[in-house]
């Protein structure tokens, strides 16, 4: 049986993640309050913020805006698009 989580971003229960995504306390409250579901919605918005400001992630100051972003998309007022952006249509 899955594990299961009370995900902060689909606010439902929804199958959990089967270890923390990144290392240290940021990573076990992931793994203990975003489902996997959530988790893909983040790796397709940090790869946004990648391209965008035209990070890389060998960089130890864009590993730290990165992980900061992330912070906020999961437990603060959300992770925003950089100015200008605009989607691609599908």
């Amino acid at each position: 049986m899955s594990r299961t989580v009370n995900c902060i971003i689909l606010e439902r229960e929804a199958p959990g993640l089967a270890k923390p995504p990144y290392p240290g306390e940021l990573g076990q409250r992931i793994f203990d309050n975003v489902s996997a579901e959530a988790w893909q919605r983040w790796l397709a918005h940090q790869t946004m913020l990648i391209n965008e400001n035209r990070l890389s992630p060998i960089n130890p100051e864009h590993r730290k805006f990165l992980e900061g972003e992330m912070d906020k998309y999961f437990f603060g007022d959300g992770s925003a698009a950089p100015d200008g952006y605009v989607p691609p249509e599908d």
